[in-house]
């Protein structure tokens, strides 16, 4: 227990530490339109063009289908099994930029689904591309991250686990997959 305690004192000391990077009101913006990419729907956007040009034996789309099937109940169990309290509820005085769709904050499932994402997209399409969309990809998925911080709904941790759940998930779905 007192290395858990450790650890919320660290992440906690993070969190205000990059809240404080929030004041600058550009900033805000651009992490509420960043944390808007990793909402859901582009990703069915994704799924629903891969089917309409590939079909649904794609198997870059059988691997978004399996990875979603396991991603968001793995991530409810454990949001549900933690109930990390959110920062606005565990923090004195903290009003968070925008309201969460949910109560708990661990872990982050705009950082997972972000993450998982980087991890397929960059697999599926390396023949055709180089490092430096993988680069932009992984950028993107970091960048959802920290806006989820700088927005004051997760605390650092919470979206360190979401990158790990969101890029292990997507490891697993494509070994079944047999890739």
């Amino acid at each position: 227990m007192k290395l858990l305690y450790s650890i919320h004192k660290y992440d906690v000391s993070l969190f205000i530490w990059l809240l404080n990077v929030r004041i600058n009101a550009l900033l805000t913006k651009v992490a509420r339109y960043v944390s808007k990419t990793a909402d859901g729907p582009l990703y069915v956007l994704l799924a629903v063009a891969i089917w309409k040009y590939q079909g649904f034996d794609s198997p870059f789309l059988q691997a978004i289908l399996l990875a979603f099937l396991i991603e968001r109940p793995v991530y409810f169990v454990l949001k549900n099994s933690f109930k990390r309290n959110r920062p606005a509820a565990a923090l004195e005085n903290f009003v968070s930029v925008i309201i969460p769709s949910d109560k708990f904050s661990f872990p982050s499932g705009h950082t997972s689904a972000a993450f998982m994402m980087a991890t397929l997209i960059s697999y599926f399409i390396q023949p055709v591309a180089d490092l430096s969309l993988m680069l932009v990809l992984y950028s993107w998925a970091i960048l959802v991250g920290f806006s989820r911080i700088i927005l004051g709904v997760h605390f650092p941790t919470d979206t360190l686990m979401g990158a790990i759940l969101g890029i292990s998930v997507a490891l697993f779905s494509l070994k079944e997959l047999g890739f």
